[in-house]
């Protein structure tokens, strides 16, 4: 299941446990390669929780988190940002990366 984080609710998501988020955009092509991947891992992987920040509508948590180009990938573990992912990247990429989790 994935998550639509806003303003309100994307602080206490990602305060515990091991959260990917998907910063992203309706108008970026890449952004729509990359949510597939994300959505099959998210099936896959009920011990994860998984967000998307829609970088048009909240472009404060974008900005406060760094967010420069999209898609970005965020995987952070309690509440810290212990990697990231930029661009469309295939899904033995992000499994790599949640593995160091």
């Amino acid at each position: 299941m994935i998550i639509e984080l806003t303003d309100k609710n994307f602080s206490e998501t990602v305060a515990s446990g091991k959260v990917i988020i998907d910063f992203w955009a309706d108008w970026c092509g890449p952004c729509r390669v990359i949510a597939p991947i994300v959505e099959e891992i998210a099936r896959e992987r009920a011990d994860i929780v998984f967000g998307k920040v829609n970088v048009d509508d909240y472009p404060e948590l974008a900005g406060k988190h760094g967010v420069m180009s999209i898609p970005t990938l965020l995987f952070m573990k309690d509440g810290k940002v212990v990697d990231t992912s930029i661009g469309a990247v295939s899904k033995s990429a992000i499994l790599n990366k949640l593995a160091a989790l």
